[in-house]
């Protein structure tokens, strides 16, 4: 058994074959998915999903409710209710996505520091787990996660993509680890390889972050360049690679360490 820690089902790449997405990720071992709420409007959509698809699938789908920083912009104090609101709901499972993005900076630095810290109040209020997003920003980001630390339950940087310095100092602060297809690039993907060994066991969790990120050692490349949930086993593929585990101990492993972290029933 999978766990997908990380997939954008409300993707509009997504709208007319939700379904069939997911029978081929349980035909692929794939059971439980944590879908990512990435604004007000997608939370919503993403836990509309949930209550859409339970009957069919049940146990299998979860969300997160956040707002990403690139929408940090249009947090205020109608968010944060509606965000209460979302952590309510029985599939949320969650607080995020959240966190500081300085490559593009769609908000600026002060919007997303305003919205981080507003989610991470959140969460310990809620007594929730944290799930971040982080890109060229990790200076500010460790700062402000170390002030907050010892009161935050659990936290997972979603989609790793950073360097050796920055990574141990997450793993210093106890957080968790997200790897996506990022690590399958034999262009781009080269120093998560190097480095990716350096992870607890139990510190580690796999992704597909779907539709994006489509592993590049997947044999049939999808003729429409969507990711999906049934490619997380790629990842597994790449992540044991280049560790000392097999892919079904670390399929096991993850898969329990998802499910602590996320209180998944198993």
């Amino acid at each position: 058994m999978l766990i997908d820690i990380g997939v954008n089902l409300s993707n509009a790449r997504f709208e007319k074959d939700i379904e069939a997405v997911l029978e081929r990720a349980q035909e692929s071992g794939v059971e439980k998915l944590i879908l990512t709420g990435t604004s007000i409007e997608e939370s919503q959509a993403v836990v509309a999903i949930c209550d859409q698809y339970t009957q069919k699938f049940p146990g299998m789908l979860y969300a997160t409710g956040g707002i990403h920083p690139h929408d940090a912009s249009s947090f205020n104090r109608e968010s944060a209710t509606a965000l209460r609101d979302l952590a309510a709901h029985s599939s949320v499972v969650a607080i995020g996505e959240t966190g500081l993005d300085f490559n593009r900076n769609f908000s600026s630095p002060e919007d997303q520091q305003k919205s981080f810290e507003a989610h991470i109040e959140l969460a310990i209020e809620l007594r929730m787990p944290l799930f971040l997003h982080e890109r060229d920003a990790s200076k500010r980001q460790i700062e402000i996660l170390h002030s907050y630390r010892e009161n935050i339950c659990d936290a997972v940087i979603h989609c790793f993509t950073g360097d050796k310095k920055t990574l141990f100092s997450y793993l210093d602060m106890d957080l968790h680890i997200g790897i996506t297809g990022w690590i399958c690039d034999e262009r781009r993907g080269l120093e998560l390889q190097n480095i990716v060994a350096n992870i607890p066991l139990n510190r580690l969790m796999i992704e597909t972050d779907a539709p994006y990120l489509t592993p590049r050692n997947i044999l049939a490349k999808p003729k429409n360049g969507r990711n999906e949930p049934a490619f997380l086993i790629a990842v597994l593929a790449g992540i044991a690679a280049q560790r000392n585990e097999s892919e079904d101990e670390l399929a096991t492993a993850t898969t329990a360490t998802a499910i602590k972290f996320f209180n998944l029933p198993s």
